[in-house]
């Protein structure tokens, strides 16, 4: 999958490690790509810091960048778990699954992200202002600081919840369109023949097969009606 660029841009500019893998799973399940950054950063980052990192924790059952636990995912037992790229798609893909479960909850998705239950305040998380926060609002925290978002200006939990599933919207919207565009064959442009009795368009301008002019006989009105035909083909692809 070819990832638009401005998503890792942001993500890398933000002090995000592995932004492009973090971005290519992002737009592969449709997730906001700095919401999946912000879950990176909570797992294996830490309060003030947007980089997570590869590593295996929670007493050796987490693995990756995600922390993807062994104990409830046979993925984290293969070696693709420490695959930076890997680990982002699996996360990606619970992140996106639970999204849909609970009609696009954010918080209730990173609770049961976390521990299994949507409900639950999850793992404390104590910043260096001295706030405690739950998993669910130390990962949004953690969004803010990446989108650039101030905590004073945070608009009211539906209203960040659009805004996510906006943001996720246009990012798988961009990386489809830009595959797509990417997989179309590039057609040779196709010029009308005006003379119907020469079948060719090289022909009709006395060109030879080449097309190179016979002796260089072409005359202001060719090259006139040249132009109209160039004219009429751009409008045909626009």
């Amino acid at each position: 999958m070819i990832v638009p660029p401005l998503a890792q841009t942001q993500l890398a500019q933000q002090g995000v490690r592995y932004a492009p893998q973090i971005a290519r799973a992002a737009a592969r399940h449709g997730v906001d790509p700095a919401l999946l950054a912000a879950v990176a950063a909570q797992e294996t980052g830490g309060p003030g810091t947007n980089a997570g990192s590869n590593i295996v924790g929670d007493g050796g059952h987490g693995h990756g960048l995600f922390q993807i636990d062994d104990r409830w995912h046979t993925f984290a037992k293969s070696s693709r778990a420490m695959d930076p790229g890997s680990n982002a798609d699996y996360a990606a893909g619970m992140l996106s699954g639970l999204l849909r479960r609970y009609g696009g909850n954010v918080g209730e998705a990173l609770s049961a992200y976390n521990a299994g239950d949507p409900h639950a305040r999850g793992t404390p998380t104590r910043w260096g202002d001295g706030q405690v926060l739950g998993y669910a609002d130390s990962v949004m925290r953690h969004y803010r600081n990446i989108t650039g978002e101030s905590a004073a200006g945070q608009p009211p939990s539906s209203t960040l919840e659009s805004c996510i599933a906006e943001r996720a919207s246009a990012a798988a919207s961009v990386a489809t369109l830009t595959n797509q565009a990417m997989a179309m064959p590039v057609r040779a442009p196709q010029f009308p023949v005006s003379n119907p009795g020469v079948t060719s368009w090289a022909a009709a301008r006395g060109l030879d097969a080449t097309g190179h002019s016979r002796g260089n006989k072409i005359g202001a009105a060719d090259l006139v009606s040249d132009t109209e035909d160039d004219n009429a083909g751009e409008a045909s692809t626009s």
